[in-house]
């Protein structure tokens, strides 16, 4: 057998049934019969680590299962040769870019008819499914007449992620089999489940070992194997009346999430499925169509964008992480997660803190996090094994990474080199969680300034992917290598940037919360301003934000890069020091600009008669974003218009479905967006004068 197909699921070697010819007439598949006359077909798609449906891929399947035809085998297994697993979607790149429904809609039709030619065979079809089954992928199994899960395997339908519904078959396909309450919610979140999971569905037949594969496809094909029927409530709903019901549930569960202005495909599904839920032949048909007009709009358009932003980034991470243990000092929220994190991706981690309450703090929420995003109960104790408490310190010696989260204190944060940088190994890097210290200040007491980087981390750590790489002129380029590779390792998205005060996302959210505070101090209602942003697309208002990031943070960024950028920047207002002198810190303390409960800011709805959200207010909020990004590109401190969009997504939560903040400008229009900030400049001052940068921005 070749190496690719030799190669083990953990130890295992897939059950791939008969060795392949040499010699095989297709590009990206592989067919073979056993004794029995079973068609083997294993997919295997030409120079790719995974899996991927494109339209090549998808005319050669067709004529391979035309072979099939001809055969007349006794059944088909269809199989995956890629560890990775069996389908993992779509070809995205053909996704890109496209206008015209139309040929959007012409290039589904021929892509459906292959499913359907798949599922009309007139011979028993199984599909053995292992790691992860998504998308377009789960599409294909649904077509055939059974599906066998090895353990581990993960399935879900990640379209909404990308401003679309299933396009192959699978909103008809997957409501007839799957209880709709179920398998509607698991395309409206974009969700994966588990091989268990998609047992107790219905969605497989059956859950089995890679050993067992050979009996189980015997089991699948002579009919020995119980398959999975539809139960009452998904054969109920081919009555209209109860599909209407359940329907206007599921959109009032949408809405909580997300508007059908700015993402329209959750919506577009909802309506599909009630009024055509009854007839499989109708759904079909429909589900093309509507695909088609999600796939031009804008929100899919900037979302498709998006994952490729997070590609690209992965990328700029490279391989070959060299990092094995890491030593964190200072436990508090940031260190004390950093380290969980950390943990949960495989590294051994210590964790040093002045006193052992703040650890016990950490591991306590370390325990919290890994209950929630890890399966396996004996995998969250071997992360929490990798935990270690360490008040002595001790760990700096053997640890290849130390990264430093202690208070924003330039004296203190030397202070604490001085005593580490003895004890370090020889290859070690020294990396501060810094948000706001240039490390031109951090590096001058240090005797190795060309081992330390910045790698600045987002709250919360556990769901913001971001993480800066911050770089000085004295860096040795090899330690800057290094540092990106260990971001890529622990599943975040690296982007690189010059030590600058508030690096680029600090000094871009800056503004954004600050004018906010201007707008209060105009007796704006707090609650209308965060709605602006809302309406725009934040995740959350700025108001609202500076209460989940802590006022006192607030308030000593804005301080630190009003000393730098002085009235570029909006004023702090005094009333904003009181409240931080009082200990009104926001989420942490109980109360800020809103009274916090249970981690959620308790706000009572606008009234109805009372003032709006204008297109001014937004603009107040969101076009210095976009102004100083541009600036931090004609300043040099990124230099990648495309990952300061991206990092703006994955460490802020910047709305998605626009693309980033320069993309907006870019859809907008560059003269658009320059005259509306001069605009806002004459209005309200400087801060809003456009930077130079615009000039040579495309």
């Amino acid at each position: 057998m070749d190496s690719k197909i030799m190669t083990a699921l953990g130890d295992r070697v897939l059950a791939l049934g008969p060795q392949p010819a040499a010699d095989s007439p297709y590009h990206h598949f592989k067919l073979t019969r056993d004794a029995d006359g079973v068609a083997w077909l294993l997919f295997d798609r030409a120079d790719a680590s995974a899996n991927t449906l494109s339209s090549d891929v998808m005319e050669e399947f067709d004529a391979v299962l035309a072979a099939i035809e001809t055969e007349r085998s006794a059944g088909l297994v269809i199989r995956s040769a890629k560890p990775s697993g069996f389908i993992a979607g779509a070809d995205v790149n053909e996704f890109r870019g496209v206008s015209d429904p139309a040929m959007v809609e012409t290039r589904i039709r021929a892509a459906h008819a292959v499913v359907d030619h798949l599922e009309a065979l007139r011979l028993p079809t199984v599909a053995v499914i292992h790691g992860f089954c998504l998308g377009g992928g789960l599409e294909v199994a649904l077509a055939c007449q059974s599906r066998i899960a090895i353990d581990g395997a993960r399935f879900g339908f990640p379209e909404v992620m990308l401003g679309l519904h299933p396009g192959l078959g699978g909103t008809a396909r997957f409501t007839a089999l799957v209880n709709p309450t179920q398998s509607m919610a698991l395309m409206l979140t974009g969700r994966t489940i588990d091989a268990r999971r998609a047992k107790s569905l219905g969605l497989v037949d059956t859950v089995t070992q890679e050993r067992h594969v050979q009996n189980a496809v015997k089991d699948a094909l002579f009919g020995r194997l119980k398959r999975a029927r539809p139960g009452f409530l998904t054969r109920a709903a081919y009555f209209g009346p109860v599909r209407g019901l359940l329907a206007k549930r599921m959109r009032s569960e949408a809405a909580k999430a997300a508007s059908r202005e700015h993402y329209p495909a959750p919506y577009a599904l909802i309506d599909l499925w009630e009024t055509h839920g009854g007839s499989k032949a109708a759904m079909l048909r429909a589900e093309q169509a509507s695909f088609a007009k999600l796939m031009v709009t804008p929100t899919a358009q900037n979302l498709i964008r998006v994952f490729f932003l997070r590609e690209q980034m992965k990328k700029a991470a490279g391989s070959g992480n060299t990092v094995k243990q890491v030593h964190v000092i200072g436990a508090g929220a940031m260190g004390g997660d950093i380290a969980a994190w950390c943990a949960g991706q495989g590294l051994r981690v210590s964790l040093a803190d002045m006193k052992p309450e703040p650890i016990a703090g950490a591991v306590k929420r370390a325990a919290e996090l890994y209950g929630k995003i890890i399966r396996k109960p004996t995998d969250v104790r071997d992360a929490l094994d990798r935990l270690i408490p360490d008040m002595d310190g001790e760990g700096v010696g053997n640890a290849d990474l130390i990264i430093e989260a202690v208070p924003e204190k330039l004296e203190l944060k030397q202070k604490v080199y001085a005593g580490l940088e003895p004890k370090m190994k020889p290859g070690a890097i020294l990396a501060t969680n810094t948000s706001s210290i240039p490390l031109q200040d951090l590096r001058t007491t240090l005797a190795r300034p060309e081992r330390l980087v910045g790698l600045h981390f987002f709250n919360p750590v556990s769901r913001l992917q971001l993480v800066e790489v911050v770089n000085h002129d004295g860096n040795d380029p090899q330690v800057l290598k290094e540092a990106l590779a260990f971001v890529g390792a622990i599943d975040r998205l690296p982007l690189s940037v010059k030590s600058s005060p508030g690096f680029l996302v600090n000094r871009a959210l800056t503004p954004y919360m600050l004018e906010a505070m201007v707008m209060l101090d105009e007796k704006t209602d707090q609650r209308l301003i965060d709605a602006a942003a809302e309406q725009f697309g934040m995740p959350m208002g700025p108001i609202e934000l500076a209460d989940q990031v802590g006022l006192d943070i607030c308030l000593d960024v804005g301080d630190m890069l009003r000393t730098r950028f002085g009235d570029l920047l909006p004023p702090t207002p005094a009333w904003l020091r009181d409240k931080v002198a009082k200990g009104e810190l926001g989420r942490k303390t109980g109360k800020g600009f809103y009274v916090w409960k249970d981690g959620k800011a308790e706000k009572a709805p606008l009234p109805e008669t009372g003032p709006r959200v204008t297109d001014q207010m937004i603009d107040r909020l969101i076009l210095p974003m976009s102004n100083v990004c541009v600036a931090a590109l004609r300043e040099g401190i990124v230099d990648d218009p495309d990952a300061v969009d991206g990092a703006m997504i994955f460490g802020t939560g910047y709305a998605p479905f626009r693309g980033g903040p320069l993309n907006y400008a870019r859809t907008r229009g560059v003269e658009n967006t320059v005259a509306a900030l001069r605009t806002l400049a004459e209005r309200f001052g400087g801060r809003f004068a456009p930077d130079p940068g615009w000039n040579n921005f495309k």
